[in-house]
């Protein structure tokens, strides 16, 4: 009834009738981009009880607040699927995500999500956060609630146990499904234990969402195994954070593409998302055999305290490298590591030289050995691996979301986290909009909201439309710009003054509110 109130009103004043209405919000006069790919139009958009009402001329129209968006564009808020801001309750203020213009997060992702998420939504809820909250269900958190980190094949109890977790998160609100099959333990789970568990999501009406087990050296072949998930699963299909991440793959990305629209072709619905940098940023133990990092961290220490043991790991990490198309580790920069927050920036080169005396591969590797072993977490890493070439090549591709991979950072973090969680979409629409025209306005903005939301079903968001819900993001063509580099990655982005969630106006000329409207999105057992 909502919808069809607002469809009437927009259709009035169209045929000119006098506006009388009264609305809580008109953002006028800017250029509004409304998420379909269609060209901007100049127009003021009304809002009520956090809803957009109408898209119009409404210069005469009552409201409680104005914002002038004369010379911006208005757009729908962005929506960042592929999140790790699953601590949002912590930090519900958000402002990384707000200040690059999302409105929507999506958490749960590479495997790793709240086992229990009916408790997850709860406890977001009672934060009142200043985004819209949503979260797959993740695989390794599943798989370590029932068999820990152990390197076999679940019994069929087990995996039962497992379908049983993955169905009561689907039954409370999850929109899906997600591996992180690059990590611990879900690099010990072979395709058809996922099939089995993405099947559940996708009965539910839910998506499966994969960090793939391979991102370079085996590319087509890690592509292939997520196709055939969705395929016997039937469920939808989102590859995380396409990329080509081995120096000796550089252009594989084609190849990736081509696979992918062919998969579509024949009936599998999948999508992608990207960030738009050439680095990716991970923990140091993904540069370890998987056998090695199995059991607890004593079990790693002792694994890797063994003298016959660090050999054999050793020989594989070199030979991994060496297939990465590297000579050594020094692609590989310190994020953060409690255990020596100075590290934080520094190459392996520079780490070694540090800890060992000497920058060579094998002092790279030794040094790795004692961040792993050390008292304190190993560190989080930047790993610079991939080719500008790739990354514009896969953005071009229609079917492609932007999605940061960020989480949370504290402001008063000393470490040195990738940029992408406070750049990421300012970053597709300066340098590559603006800058480099890989892209119009118009399908960066697609990208970034309707593309996701349809294909995580997200009902009544991602477009500017009567009845839609009013996430709005308001940005200056001229001007946005990500700001965070890798050495200053702590910097807000240039040239987004007003985020809109839910109505209510979260960032006002650059500054946050404070207010906090946000909502958790819940996929119902209804939107199959």
């Amino acid at each position: 009834m909502r919808v069809l109130s607002a469809l009437a009103l927009a259709v009035g004043l169209a045929a000119g009738v006098e506006q009388t209405t009264s609305f809580d919000l008109i953002v006028s006069g800017g250029l509004v981009v409304d998420g379909t790919g269609a060209a901007g139009r100049v127009a003021d958009v009304g809002i009520r009880d956090g809803r957009v009402v109408v898209i119009g001329h409404l210069g005469r129209a009552q409201a409680a607040e104005r914002l002038d968006a004369t010379g911006l564009v208005v757009a729908p808020g962005f929506i960042d699927v592929h999140t790790h801001a699953d601590g949002l309750a912590g930090r519900p203020l958000a402002d990384n995500y707000v200040r690059m213009g999302v409105t929507t997060i999506v958490a749960g992702n590479c495997g790793g999500s709240a086992v229990d998420v009916g408790e997850a939504f709860a406890t977001v809820r009672a934060a009142r956060p200043a985004v819209n909250f949503a979260t797959l269900v993740g695989h390794n958190s599943v798989r370590t609630a029932v068999m820990g980190r152990e390197r076999r094949a679940p019994t069929l109890p087990e995996l039962d146990r497992m379908k049983a977790l993955v169905f009561k998160a689907m039954a409370d609100g999850a929109l899906g499904f997600s591996t992180g099959l690059q990590y611990i333990p879900g690099a010990y789970a072979e395709t058809p234990e996922i099939v089995e568990l993405a099947r559940v999501a996708g009965n539910a009406g839910g998506i499966y969402a994969s960090h793939m087990r391979n991102e370079g050296t085996a590319l087509e072949e890690a592509i292939r195994e997520t196709l055939r998930v969705g395929e016997r699963s039937g469920a939808r299909v989102q590859i995380s954070h396409l990329k080509v991440d081995a120096k000796s793959r550089w252009g594989a990305s084609a190849e990736a593409l081509r696979m992918i629209a062919e998969a579509r072709a024949r009936g599998i619905d999948v999508r992608a998302d990207q960030y738009v940098y050439t680095a990716a940023s991970s923990g140091l133990a993904i540069r370890f055999p998987a056998w090695a990092m199995e059991g607890s961290r004593a079990d790693v220490r002792a694994r890797l305290s063994d003298a016959a043991i660090w050999a054999r790991v050793k020989r594989e990490m070199r030979a991994l490298i060496d297939e990465r198309g590297f000579d050594d580790l020094s692609f590989a920069i310190v994020a953060s590591y409690a255990g020596d927050a100075s590290l934080a920036g520094l190459s392996m080169a520079d780490v070694a030289e540090r800890l060992v005396g000497a920058r060579d591969a094998d002092a790279q590797f030794e040094a790795a050995r004692l961040l792993m072993v050390g008292e304190a977490p190993p560190p989080s890493m930047v790993y610079h691996f991939m080719d500008e070439a790739d990354v514009e090549r896969i953005m071009r591709d229609p079917s492609v979301a932007f999605a940061a991979d960020g989480a949370l950072p504290h402001p008063d973090d000393e470490g040195k986290p990738h940029p992408r969680g406070y750049g990421n979409n300012a970053r597709v629409l300066g340098r590559y909009v603006r800058e480099r025209g890989v892209l119009t306005v118009e399908e960066a903005v697609r990208r970034m909201t309707s593309l996701p939301a349809d294909h995580f079903r997200m009902a009544g968001r991602g477009r500017i439309a009567p009845g839609a819900a009013a996430d709005l993001v308001v940005f200056d063509p001229a001007t946005v710009a990500d700001r965070a580099t890798f050495d200053m990655p702590h910097a807000y982005p240039a040239g987004i003054p007003h985020v809109i969630v839910n109505g209510e106006v979260v960032l006002r000329d650059g500054e946050a509110t404070g207010a906090r409207p946000g909502q958790v999105i819940a996929r119902s057992l209804l939107d199959r």
